[in-house]
């Protein structure tokens, strides 16, 4: 009797994936058999994070470039770059979790336009860039699976500093969810919008102590990868406390929305 051949390992790319979040997702994807395309601004990171994840799991193929969001054509060229090169190995690319993000913004009115408008650009505009680059592979192989990394601020309009943040998230969840509409008869291409709760990571408080609304790293980005891996619809995680809190926010009195945040 023959053996079987051994299935190809997944394919992920991962933006924003030099820290924080990004740089977990790919040591624990690793860590469950992926090969990865990770990018990112900061390529000394992205290097010190392929030696790691390679000395750990010398079998995982791990290729990294150079990736600024806002540089939009930028986006495109490196996206197809990744998927020239896996191609070259008979491969394709399963999967993109967007993931790239900036966290900072300013009460609306205050003077602080640049930090929502930075805000706006980043994590909705180079979020949609993003979007349009994987989709461009995915439609061209016909079928792969979309990650967006949103937020459970996105379940409702956030006060003060998150204005702007939460309207980001709330957007790009619409567009993974108008994805998921046109293309509902079509079963190989999967779309998942992920809304992690408070998460110790660089962009939110790295010295931060984990709690009860505060995951550590490697628990909350463990709750981010599951549900990647299981192809979630839409999911908010770490599933203790955020799937009831999320499911509060959308109901609650403005007055309790402010309080809570």
């Amino acid at each position: 009797m023959t053996a079987a051949t051994p299935r190809p390992s997944q394919t992920t790319l991962i933006t924003g994936a030099s820290s924080g979040l990004g740089a977990e997702m790919a040591r624990q994807l690793a860590a469950r058999g992926h090969d990865l395309a990770l990018c990112a601004r900061r390529t000394e990171r992205l290097e010190e994070l392929r030696t790691e994840i390679l000395a750990a799991h010398p079998e995982r193929k791990v290729s990294v470039r150079a990736l600024d969001v806002d540089d939009h054509d930028a986006v495109f060229e490196v996206f197809r770059a990744f998927r020239d090169e896996f191609a070259a190995d008979g491969r394709a690319i399963d999967r993109v979790v967007v993931n790239a993000g900036i966290g900072k913004g300013a009460p609306l009115g205050t003077g602080r336009f640049d930090a929502n408008r930075d805000t706006a650009m980043t994590n909705f505009i180079g979020a949609l860039a993003q979007t349009e680059a994987a989709m461009e592979i995915f439609r061209a192989q016909d079928g792969g699976h979309l990650v967006m990394i949103s937020s459970v601020s996105a379940k409702r309009g956030m006060p003060k500093a998150m204005t702007a943040y939460a309207a980001t998230k709330a957007g790009v969840a619409h567009l993974a969810e108008g994805l998921r509409t046109e293309l509902h008869s079509k079963p190989q291409y999967r779309i998942s919008v992920i809304h992690p709760g408070f998460i110790i990571s660089e962009m939110s408080d790295p010295n931060r102590k984990p709690g009860l609304l505060m995951a550590s790293t490697e628990r909350g980005t463990t709750a981010i990868v599951d549900a990647i891996v299981k192809e979630k619809k839409s999911v908010s995680v770490p599933g203790w406390p955020w799937t009831p809190v999320a499911a509060v926010l959308k109901v609650a009195p403005l007055g309790l929305v402010r309080k809570m945040v």
